[in-house]
Formats: structure tokens, C-alpha cells, sequence
């Protein structure tokens, strides 16, 4: 769709130029496709991110789900062409994976001989 692009931008605007209603509709979307972890909590999909640029709420989806999930991947870009949302290329390179929180490690003890 756009050549090169990492991630697709869905912003919250129509074709008209309008704010696209309800206020929480990227958050929503997110929500469709988050999963609940091992800690029990509920996370979005890496694959997707609710954002919110100058002011409007916008879903970046990164192109690897194109196909990783090419079912999930079609539905968003329908949802967008029903509702008229404008697109837009997000970053050239992917985002940088987030870090996980590691125990640091154990001291070592050293033995003198």
C-alpha cells in the first residue's frame, strides 16, 4: 500500500475531514485484537497501537501483519475504507522492539586460592 513503509497509519479523520466518532474508536479497534498474558493482564497486539497525533486519535498497524494475519490485516484496512478514514505511511523502519524487564544477575562469588 505504501512502498516501503513499516506501519500504516489509520487516523481518526474521514475523507471529509471530519472527526471520526466515537472518541475511543482506536483504543476499541486495539481492543479487538489484545490478549490477556501470563501475569494476567490484558496487552494490545505488538501489531498494533492505539496513538494519539496532534490531537487525533489514530491506530498505527505495522505491516508484518499482512502476513503474520493477513484475515486481521484485511478487516482493518476495510474498517478504515467503510468508515472513510484517511491513511497514512507511518515510520521506514520498524519500532524498535520494547524491553522486558530482566532480574539482573545474581553476583558471582569468587573463591581466592
Amino acid at each position: 500500500m505504501f512502498e516501503g513503509a513499516a506501519e500504516i497509519v489509520i487516523q481518526g479523520v474521514t475523507a471529509s475531514g471530519e472527526k471520526f466518532r466515537p472518541g475511543d474508536w482506536a483504543d476499541r479497534l486495539c481492543g479487538m485484537m489484545s490478549v490477556f498474558g501470563e501475569d494476567r493482564q490484558l496487552s494490545y497486539s505488538p501489531y498494533l497501537k492505539p496513538v494519539i497525533v496532534a490531537g487525533t486519535s489514530c491506530v498505527v498497524v505495522d505491516c508484518k501483519l499482512a502476513q503474520l494475519d493477513a484475515a486481521a490485516y484485511k478487516f482493518l484496512m476495510a474498517f478504515a475504507q467503510d468508515n472513510e478514514l484517511q491513511l497514512r505511511p507511518g515510520r521506514q523502519e520498524p519500532r524498535p522492539e520494547p524491553e522486558t524487564s530482566q532480574t539482573p544477575p545474581s553476583a558471582e562469588t569468587t573463591s581466592s586460592l
